[in-house]
């Protein structure tokens, strides 16, 4: 006698699975198969195209039934769930419309999203590879970006410009890689930042007196720190006179400004012609006589250009991703050198040290709860002072130990700077009052 051997739950619930999002593959496919054999548009004939669906998973049940099979799915949840992938975005529709996520990450069919508490969540919906695939493609369709075996690697703009893409195939990754970042906060003015805590009143009016003239700002910090909410927070300080270009890869920043426009790096064409990259494109605004060119994310050859705008007298902003204000300044340094332009370290270092005013570095905690979610803010603000020797000179101007301590001014403000600013603000305000606790958000802001 032989002992019956039991199956395992877990191995029997997953085999189960596996053999459901098969057939749902099948049936996703058969559908498109007739829907371009008709030459179906699911945005010109969703009526046609939604009685196809009803009719092939109707079909599959019956054929089912007759052969006594046990691959029956459930017809109403089937059919729903084809409509959204056909017709929306499938699984990853509600996530999508959800105010509340920030950043979305696909690895093949696994699907998980960082909400506004800062933690880490695996999407709950079933999902497949081809799924996430056709979810991604039917984001790229409405810009001129493509994801191909030619193409592997593409970042765009998507969902209207309220958030950005990162994706990459074979044979970059072993399977379909991508990140969508949502624009979650966007134009927050500084007065707002501080009502917030992520920088005290007195430092918010000193940002904000530092944008009333061409200054030089470069915002540093880690992935997610919030360095692109704080340089739009910034710009929305700018006078509405001043003329402002803007550079990046992929339009994140969206301040609406009185005065100068947005500009887009592309990239080169299926032949491997008519790439603009940043550094095209911050060499071409220095043309265009801005008071402030604004460089999104430096990372290459265009920190080069933006030393040039030192010489064309005008302003600049921008972020580099760093562990502290000093390495923000070396990051400018070294992404300078990939130039080419046969300079060398320390001309560079002594280029940037009499440009720059201030480093503005923020940052972001791990320790986030489900009540108040993931802290952010400014750590600390350094002016920085024209130094000959092989490293930057920077006087700390405000500063705190962690994102739960208030930001202190703790100074002195170099003459220089001093001089620079007051000589741009109103008659009735100085640089001096407002780094003691003037406020002036009640009347002097936009």
């Amino acid at each position: 006698m032989t002992n019956a051997v039991l199956p395992n739950r877990e191995s029997t619930s997953i085999s189960i699975h596996e053999q459901t999002q098969d057939i749902y593959e099948e049936l996703r496919h058969a559908i498109m198969l007739i829907a371009d054999k008709d030459r179906l548009d699911p945005a010109q004939n969703a009526d046609e195209i939604a009685t196809i669906i009803s009719r092939v998973v109707q079909d599959h049940n019956r054929l089912c039934a007759i052969r006594g099979e046990v691959q029956i799915v459930n017809e109403n949840a089937t059919i729903e769930r084809l409509r959204n992938s056909i017709f929306g975005y499938g699984p990853l529709n509600d996530i999508l419309l959800r105010s509340d996520v920030e950043e979305i990450f696909i690895e093949g069919a696994r699907v998980s999203y960082i909400d506004a508490t800062g933690f880490l969540r695996g999407l709950s919906v079933p999902t497949t590879a081809a799924e996430n695939r056709h979810v991604i493609d039917r984001l790229l369709s409405s810009t001129d970006r493509t994801l191909t075996v030619k193409s592997p690697l593409v970042q765009a703009r998507v969902l209207e410009g309220q958030a950005r893409l990162t994706a990459s195939i074979a044979p970059i990754s072993d399977q379909l890689s991508a990140t969508i970042r949502k624009y979650v906060v966007k134009n927050i003015s500084l007065h707002e930042l501080s009502l917030r805590g992520s920088l005290s009143i007195e430092a918010a009016g000193f940002l904000w007196a530092c944008m009333q003239t061409r200054s030089r700002i470069v915002v540093s910090g880690e992935p997610g720190a919030g360095k692109t909410t704080l340089l739009s927070a910034l710009l929305l300080a700018v006078p509405g006179h001043h003329c402002v270009r803007c550079c990046e890869e992929i339009r994140e920043i969206a301040v609406s400004f009185n005065h100068g426009g947005y500009y887009e790096v592309r990239p080169s064409g299926v032949d491997g012609t008519g790439e603009i990259t940043l550094r095209d494109l911050v060499k071409f605004t220095l043309a265009m006589r801005p008071d402030r060119i604004v460089c999104g994310e430096v990372r290459g050859s265009e920190a080069f250009e933006l030393s040039r705008a030192v010489n064309a007298g005008c302003g600049f902003g921008c972020t580099v991703h760093s562990n502290n204000a000093i390495d923000g300044l070396e990051a400018l340094v070294n992404a300078s050198l990939m130039a080419g332009e046969n300079v060398s370290e320390s001309i560079m270092r002594n280029i940037f040290s009499s440009a720059i005013d201030i480093v503005v570095h923020v940052d972001r905690e791990e320790q986030a709860t489900h009540e108040n979610g993931l802290s952010r803010g400014v750590m600390e603000i350094v002016s920085v002072e024209p130094s000959m020797s092989d490293s930057f000179t920077t006087t700390t101007l405000f500063e705190r130990s962690s994102l739960g301590d208030p930001l202190t001014y703790v100074g002195p403000l170099p003459e220089s700077l001093l001089k620079k600013i007051n000589k741009s603000l109103p008659r009735e305000l100085c640089l001096e009052n407002i780094v003691a606790g003037l406020n002036v958000f009640d009347r002097h802001t936009r």
